[in-house]
């Protein structure tokens, strides 16, 4: 009997782990990606429990790597002026911390390593799915020319903004929803005036805010946030711009100046509208999205990567155990959704974390963070075993 065909589309970190869940499910997997190749570089992320769990999994093992720093983190003013502050690596549960093109390497070694007969194409992108009793028609463009395949079934991996499930999901069954910020993080080529290497810093103020996130081997990363009255008047604009605005019209300080004189080099900065998707189903007959296509957590819940890998690892285990694709995915679903709204919600509290809106709120993340780190306090939740249930979800494997 021949081996079921799948085309993932996006190789990103879930579009590689699909693929790798996909070969080891006994499918044989199919990968585009519409760029003319691969992205390189990133910014910073945490992968949580659920995603090493499902890194173990697919075997990724000891290519997910965590690159914390043990130096300090502090609250820092535009001067740089500065007292102790907190980072991911005080928080009660232990991520790795890492960067979006370190995960993205490892899965990639892992499918070569499984599977290295892999086709991977660069520049195709769908221009038409369409489905019948015997799977999935795929029009593909590129610059060669149009050309269409079939396929048993179709995972869209291609992020956000994503073309499968603007092919595949009606309008409405959902979409989009802005969270009222704007992002902007990229990794930094030098050290910044008073903050080198390893050493991580926040500026807070009301509405918007400046992380640095240290590394133990590399040059640090950073993260933009702020609220934006018209996101996208702004997104179409120049990252370094827009900032100069929203973080005006006050000094921005050698610090941030610094800041944005790499932005205006850095190739590989991600700077966006921050959005969730939100859609009262993940599949349709034989097209499933996995990832941001699919929910898309957002920068702020720290969940995107670690649910991207879980999603995979679990999509590829339920296949494998059912002969029929539709009640696969629908298990799939079922296993994911409760846990994704969990990663969704936990956005709202993140925004609150990276951006409070006032000063009050600033004073409010103070005394939260000091009690999230006081260890009689962690020590006691523990015991009682209700130590910040949202955290812990995080942790939990998703099987």
């Amino acid at each position: 009997m021949a081996k079921r065909t799948a085309l993932v589309v996006g190789l990103g970190i879930s579009g590689i782990a699909c693929a790798i869940a996909l070969h080891r499910a006994g499918w044989t997997p199919v990968v585009i990606e519409r760029a003319p190749e691969r992205r390189r570089g990133g910014y910073f992320i945490a992968v949580m429990g659920v995603g090493r769990s499902a890194a173990a999994d697919l075997g990724v093992g000891d290519r997910l790597v965590d690159h914390r720093a043990e130096s300090m983190t502090y609250v820092i003013d535009r001067q740089g002026n500065r007292s102790p502050g907190l980072s991911f690596a005080d928080m009660p549960i232990n991520p790795y911390l890492t960067m979006r093109g370190d995960v993205e390497d490892a899965v990639r070694q892992t499918l070569q390593h499984v599977a290295p007969e892999t086709e991977i194409h660069f520049s195709p992108a769908p221009t038409a799915i369409e489905q019948d009793a015997d799977g999935v028609e795929v029009t593909l463009e590129s610059p060669d020319g149009v050309t269409r395949r079939r396929f048993d079934l179709v995972v869209g991996a291609d992020g956000i903004r994503s073309t499968v499930r603007r092919l595949a999901f009606p309008p409405e069954l959902g979409g989009l929803k802005r969270l009222g910020t704007m992002i902007c993080a990229y990794a930094l080529q030098e050290d910044l005036p008073t903050l080198p290497s390893g050493t991580g810093g926040q500026i807070i103020e009301p509405g918007r805010s400046f992380t640095v996130f240290p590394f133990d081997d590399r040059k640090s990363t950073v993260l933009f946030s702020w609220y934006a009255a018209d996101p996208e008047a702004e997104r179409k604009g120049k990252a370094a711009e827009q900032i100069r605005k929203a973080f005006g019209p006050q000094p921005l300080g050698p610090i941030i100046e610094a800041a944005l004189r790499q932005l205006e080099t850095s190739e590989a900065a991600l700077f966006d509208i921050a959005e969730q998707v939100h859609l009262s189903t993940w599949h349709q007959g034989c097209v499933v999205l996995v990832g941001d296509s699919a929910w898309c957590p957002s920068l702020y819940s720290g969940m995107g990567a670690s649910s991207g890998l879980a999603g995979a690892n679990v999509l590829g285990k339920r296949l494998e155990a059912h002969g029929d694709i539709e009640a696969a995915l629908a298990d799939w679903e079922s296993t994911m959704r409760p846990r994704i709204a969990e990663f969704q919600k936990s956005a709202e509290t993140g925004i609150g974390v990276f951006t409070p809106a006032s000063d009050k709120a600033i004073r409010i993340r103070k005394r939260v963070m000091a009690l999230l780190t006081n260890p009689v306090v962690r020590w006691i939740f523990s015991r009682m075993g209700k130590l910040l249930p949202a955290m812990q979800q995080r942790e939990r494997p998703i099987t």
